[in-house]
């Protein structure tokens, strides 16, 4: 029914030409005419979303809602699009949050509230841009143009030292893709073709392929990101206004961890194989040592930042956990397909749980202009509604039974623990360190004694407020309860890359 429809160019250009027409609109000094235009692109895409979920087939591993239009034949450049089972998830959570983001900013963002609405938008189009594109130079032109709005975001509305968080965000993140630029364009030397369908069944030998993963690992590592390229997230998120962290947070992390999925696992499964050692032991550094750090930090969103790298190494942990399994099962991947899932699922989960908690922290920042642990204390007793809200996405975010956030995670152990029981032990130490810095948080937050006259005069959260944790709170409750859905649509599309990374891509004779 919607397969003849160009769904995948709506949602990339919608919200594009809706964020011009907003700045054009933004004359006003309130700024309402920009920001109801804003509301509505921002329903328009997302609506223009659903039949991507519901119209899905399942059935198929095949690549759907494909698009192909010639762009520089003589290059052989293509606009070409489509979604399977790992993409499409991850575009109708940007969809759905960038919603969230709009609604919040509504009477918070009081400079130019039209350039700030826009340069969600046109960030929007170019994140699905990047989860869509099938052409490397494509997803390369979108990769590179989603970090300007987000530069602009924290550049303008960001903290005091915004100005540092955003020249160390863009080195990291622009310099890192200077190197998957120089993988594609020799895989295209090879391919004769920037196709990354044709990239997948290029076979390359075992020395091409330990450079090319390095390259990629370099650009995705620092997206995800992972230790020790992790440095730019937490002064990125403490600065960035609380949509800015939302989108960091619930969408751009995830970036790197689909990369490694669409390029680092299907083009070069033997280094991905050689070096999977390696990243199992950054993603465990990342859960377990971030985990420590995490612990000690006295701002909430530098917490909340840190709690982001340990989570996310559960991510890539679930991604290279295979051949290790693999191993153990005398070269057979029968239950790998579960650490992949595991890691999908969480990236999902995260991008909730995540986008919930930053929103919380921005409920009490405009209401306090703190972020500091010690400047609050006994919440509960003047936000009753916040607190419940609160206190329930701090359950998620430690992995609590029938949220989001313990899925995910329980999949990746499963997985872990038919691999190697250490490795599966220290995964494991995440849901006693995730409620440990939590649950410290909240304790010293949410519940005591009121010892502070302005937390005394705070006042509970209103109807925008409330819908928009509320929204949430259901999404968090419904994935941890039900995650059938979401199994099903990824299940063909997990099953079938882990069957290409089981077969070597090393020609015969070649090294």
């Amino acid at each position: 029914m919607f397969a003849d429809l160009p769904i995948l160019s709506l949602l990339i250009w919608v919200p594009i030409i809706g964020g011009l027409l907003v700045m054009l609109a933004g004359s006003g000094r309130s700024g309402l005419e920009a920001k109801v235009l804003a509301l509505l692109v921002s329903l328009l895409t997302f609506a223009i979303s659903l039949p991507l979920f519901f119209g899905f087939d399942s059935s198929t591993a095949a690549m759907q809602f494909n698009e192909f239009k010639p762009w520089i034949a003589a290059f052989g450049i293509n606009y070409h699009l489509g979604v399977d089972g790992i993409s499409m998830p991850l575009i109708v959570l940007t969809t759905f949050t960038t919603v969230l983001v709009v609604i919040a900013g509504w009477e918070v963002i009081k400079n130019k509230p039209a350039q700030y609405m826009a340069a969600f938008l046109i960030m929007e189009g170019l994140m699905i841009g990047v989860f869509s594109a099938l052409d490397a130079m494509l997803f390369y032109v979108f990769w590179e143009a989603m970090l300007i709005p987000m530069f602009i975001v924290i550049g303008i509305w960001g903290g005091d030292n915004r100005v540092y968080a955003t020249i160390k965000f863009f080195l990291y993140t622009f310099l890192g893709s200077v190197f998957m630029l120089i993988a594609l364009l020799w895989l295209y030397g090879q391919a004769d073709s920037f196709a990354i369908l044709d990239f997948h069944a290029l076979p390359i030998s075992a020395t091409a392929q330990i450079w090319i993963f390095l390259a990629f690992l370099v650009a995705f590592a620092v997206k995800v990101p992972m230790w020790p390229v992790h440095t730019w997230l937490p002064d990125a998120h403490v600065q960035a206004p609380t949509g800015g962290s939302v989108i960091l947070a619930a969408i751009m992390l995830k970036l790197g961890a689909y990369g490694f999925l669409r390029f680092s696992l299907p083009i070069t499964p033997d280094a991905s194989q050689s070096l999977d050692w390696l990243m199992i032991g950054l993603s465990l550094i990342a859960i377990a040592y971030i985990g420590f750090v995490a612990l000690v930090q006295r701002d909430m969103k530098k917490l909340i930042a840190y709690s982001s790298i340990a989570h996310m190494g559960f991510v890539t942990l679930g991604f290279f956990i295979p051949w290790m399994i693999a191993a153990n099962n005398g070269g057979s991947f029968a239950g790998a397909a579960m650490g992949i899932s595991g890691g999908m699922v969480q990236m999902i989960a995260h991008g909730f749980v995540s986008a919930a908690m930053f929103l919380c922290v921005g409920v009490m920042y405009d209401r306090m202009h703190s972020r500091e642990i010690n400047d609050y204390g006994g919440v509960v007793h003047v936000m009753p509604k916040f607190a419940g809200f609160m206190v329930l996405f701090a359950m998620a975010n430690a992995g609590l039974p029938s949220t989001a956030g313990f899925v995910g995670e329980f999949m990746v152990i499963l997985a872990a623990f038919k691999a190697n029981f250490w490795i599966a032990f220290v995964a494991a130490t995440t849901l006693i360190l995730g409620a440990a810095y939590t649950l410290w948080m909240v304790k010293r937050v949410i519940y005591g004694e009121i010892v502070n006259e302005k937390v005394a005069a705070l006042k509970d959260i209103n109807a925008r407020e409330f819908l928009i944790l509320a929204v949430l709170a259901f999404m968090v409750l419904l994935l941890g309860v039900w995650p059938a859905p979401l199994l099903e649509v990824m299940d063909l599309t997990v099953q079938q890359l882990v069957e290409h990374i089981s077969v070597s891509k090393i020609p015969a004779g070649a090294m």
